[in-house]
């Protein structure tokens, strides 16, 4: 089976025919990893390391950086990593926890809903001023989805505790993936405002 990597799905634009069905099973197989025992934390989320097949499923891969949480923290504080997906307290060197892979989720979901580049035009050390430590976050157009560019804000918050886990962003895609691919019942009915909570709790 061919797997090709999400970033050449970008320049191809598949995205507007799968992209919602794309971002639920990206968040259902990371939950899967914050969800073991112990957790899986992988340290390296980014487009590059997200593989689609022919029918669209989606594999995580190159687990080099990944950790293992036994508590609270993890153990290691390295900065490796690709800084235009990484979270602002990994840049800065602190303790992290899974919560930096939801960060680094809202920076795909990015890309995913403007087709761009993050950061485009900057070198790696001036993302990392820009993020870690002037707290600057990237762009989100006002032609992006309300509901979508909602969960994107709310996984790059500055706290990682207010971040949501995945469990969370997995339910709050679904409903996403509800609205914008309604039944045919669904269709003949007007549409009703709906608020999507992915807040979490520290």
């Amino acid at each position: 089976m061919w797997y090709g990597c999400i970033s050449h799905k970008l320049i191809c634009l598949f995205f507007t025919a799968h992209s919602n069905d794309y971002f639920f099973l990206k968040a259902k197989g990371m939950n899967c990893l914050h969800t073991s025992v112990p957790t899986i934390v992988h340290r390296d989320l980014k487009s590059p390391n997200l593989l689609v097949d022919n029918n669209w499923n989606v594999k995580v891969c190159d687990f080099g950086l990944s950790r293992l949480k036994h508590s609270t923290f993890l153990s290691s504080k390295s900065t490796a990593g690709t800084p235009e997906w990484m979270a602002p307290e990994v840049l800065r060197n602190e303790q992290s926890n899974e919560k930096c892979d939801v960060y680094s989720f809202g920076v795909i979901l990015w890309e995913l809903a403007t087709l761009r580049m993050p950061w485009s035009g900057m070198n790696p050390m001036q993302v990392v001023g820009a993020v870690g430590f002037q707290d600057r976050r990237l762009d989100i157009p006002k032609e992006v989805d309300p509901l979508v560019a909602r969960i994107i804000y709310e996984c790059w918050q500055k706290d990682p505790n207010l971040r949501p886990s995945f469990s969370q962003l997995t339910s709050a895609l679904k409903t996403v993936q509800r609205l914008v691919t309604p039944s045919q019942q669904e269709t003949q009915s007007p549409p009703v405002h709906q608020e999507i909570s992915v807040n979490s709790t520290p």
